[in-house]
Parts: structure tokens; sequence; C-alpha cells
């Protein structure tokens, strides 16, 4: 079974309203924004951007500028470059997987599938993702004396993705297979800890998210204040993690997360490359799903 462009865009829709629907310390969600940003700066993007992810037939490179383009005219900043860089990779593997509904592990195959998408990449698709990159300018962004995203790449993007640094996350799973949505998030969106829904949002969403937050210095904040301030963070989450899980009462959860989050966002800390894993994580569940039948 292969996923049309309609169950594409329908899978990363809903992977980013369940991830702006949910209360995400230091990031813009429904519950409040951050950072110049709102929620409708992310589901107006994510929308600008869903045909372009599921475009029938479209290289990854080509889903990706494409996305960036029309994401970045509909909000005119960088909202969701991660997001789009991720998600071109797994629409096209979902578009191609070639199991059968109710056939094989769904998720198995998809996972199988992204590993064929990636060793079939270019220096074709490594422009277009340099372009689109340039084009979203995320903060931080250095600059490098060969194969720079200002310049035509001369090599594949998996390639030109192993020379980010290791702290770039969204990088790293162009280079190691998607592993850590695979072994990281969809674990955490599985755990039987977290609910449908509640308060906070979407369960699954807030798991994945502080899996991340918790475990990894975030790339987005390496870029902005370096390494220390990032592990700092890091600890941070997993100080808040470990207490959330002890708040039983709604309303104590609510207010833990919410000032958790304006503490975040008074220090102008934004774990992005976080929310972008825990977005691809949920668009992975959601084709996986999909392609369940």
């Amino acid at each position: 079974m292969n996923l049309d462009a309609a169950a594409i865009e329908a899978a990363f829709l809903a992977a980013c309203h369940a991830e702006i629907d949910t209360l995400k310390p230091g990031n813009v969600h429904r519950f409040a924004p951050g950072h110049g940003m709102t929620a409708d700066t992310f589901l107006d993007a994510a929308a600008a951007a869903a045909p372009a992810i599921a475009r029938p037939g479209a290289t990854v490179g080509t889903r990706i500028l494409e996305a960036t383009e029309a994401s970045f005219a509909a909000v005119g900043l960088n909202a969701n470059l991660g997001i789009l860089l991720l998600c071109a990779t797994l629409a096209a593997a979902a578009e191609r997987t070639g199991i059968d509904a109710g056939d094989a592990d769904p998720l198995a195959a998809l996972r199988g599938r992204v590993g064929k998408v990636l060793a079939g990449l270019d220096a074709a698709d490594a422009r277009q993702a340099f372009e689109a990159i340039a084009l979203a300018s995320p903060g931080g962004l250095g600059t490098r004396p060969d194969n720079d995203v200002r310049t035509a790449p001369t090599i594949g993007l998996v390639e030109a993705m192993a020379l980010a640094p290791k702290a770039d996350l969204v990088a790293r799973q162009y280079v190691d297979g998607f592993h850590e949505v695979f072994e990281v998030g969809l674990p955490a969106y599985d755990s039987p800890s977290c609910p449908p829904r509640d308060d906070l949002g979407t369960g699954p969403a807030l798991c994945v998210y502080l899996a991340f937050a918790s475990r990894f210095p975030d790339g987005h904040i390496v870029r902005k204040f370096g390494p220390d301030r990032a592990e700092n963070c890091r600890r941070r989450f997993a100080i808040f993690s470990n207490a959330l899980k002890d708040l039983s009462n709604p309303q104590e959860r609510v207010a833990a997360a919410a000032a958790f989050d304006a503490e975040l966002k008074a220090e102008g800390l934004n774990p992005g490359t976080s929310a972008d894993l825990t977005v691809a994580t949920l668009f992975a569940k959601k084709l996986a799903e999909a392609l369940a039948g």
C-alpha cells in the first residue's frame, strides 16, 4: 500500500495541529505565544506547506524548497524549516512503502523505506535544501569554507547534513536513518503514561517533546546561546519532566507547565529542535496508521 497525496497531507496537518495544541514549555502553542510568534503563525505555515510536502512524485529537495517558499510567503518568517526538512523525507517514504494494508508492521516498512529514500538523495536535493535553509535563515546559522548553504553544494544531501554540528538533531536524522524519531520519539509516543488527551493538550505530543528536550541539548538553543546553556536547559527539562509525572491534579499540571513555559520564554530559550522532532514523530505515527488501513 502506498499513500496518496491527500492521505500524506492530512497526516502532516494532523501532526502539526497536535503539536501546536500541546503546552510545550518554551515553545509556541495554543496556550501562549512566544518569541514573536503565535499558534496561528505555525498553523498558517503548516497549511501553506502541506501541498508541497505531499506533492506526488516530488523529490525530497523539491518538497523542502517548495514547502519552505510557501510557508515563508504565508507568514513572512522561518516558522517550520526543521519540520519541513524532516517531513519531506517521511512523506517521500510513505508515498512508496510498497506494503499491503494490515500486512507488515507499517512503522517498520516506513523506516525501511526512509533508508532507501535517504540513500537516493543527491546534489540536486542538497542544492534545493540549501536554498530553503538560506531563505529561512534560521537563528545562529553560521558559515562554512566549503559546501556552505549559501553556495551550490558539490555533495549529496546526506553528506551535507553530516557536516552539521553533532548537536543538530535535525541533520542527524539524515545521517542515522531517522534513528531518534523511531527509537526515542515513537517509544515516548506509545508510553502507557501518556493519555490521548488531557488539560495540557495532546498527551503523546507532550511526552515526545519532553523525551527530546530532556535527553538532548536542543540544537536551536545551541546555535543561539552555546552548548553550556543548552545543556543547562536540558537538565531543567529532565527535572521538570520527572516532577510532572508526580502531579495528578490537572490544574497543578497546567500551572507547573505554564510556569516553566513563562520562565523559559522570559530567558529567550526556545527548544525549537525538540518541537521539530516532535512533529516528525507525530507525522511518522500518523503515516503508519494510514498505511495500516
